[in-house]
């Protein structure tokens, strides 16, 4: 009986071992797989900023005749009310 117990508490003692080496390399691991994947979304981001510099100018040109008739619109708002409205008279001190 005693021989069995103690082929228990090796067997016991060699698996918390191989957990407790097991936990250190996932830990290890998985802050080296983090720490890689902030700097490839760091320089997916700065290669995704690069490309939108480059692409937006097209897109605000091709979307042009689209937005024209409302800022025609707005302008033509925005003069009739800026033209409407009087100025207001300041009060001279003397």
């Amino acid at each position: 009986m005693i021989e069995l117990m103690a082929l228990f508490l090796v067997v016991g003692a060699l698996w918390l071992v191989g957990s407790l080496i097991a936990l250190v390399f996932k830990l290890v691991f998985g802050l080296i797989g983090g720490l890689f994947s902030v700097l490839a979304g760091a320089l997916g981001l700065a290669i995704g900023g690069l490309a939108m510099l480059l692409v937006l100018p097209l897109i605000a040109l091709s979307l042009l005749p689209v937005l024209l008739p409302a800022l025609l619109l707005f302008g033509l708002i925005w003069t009739i009310v800026h033209l409407a409205r009087r100025p207001t008279a300041t009060p001279v001190s003397r």
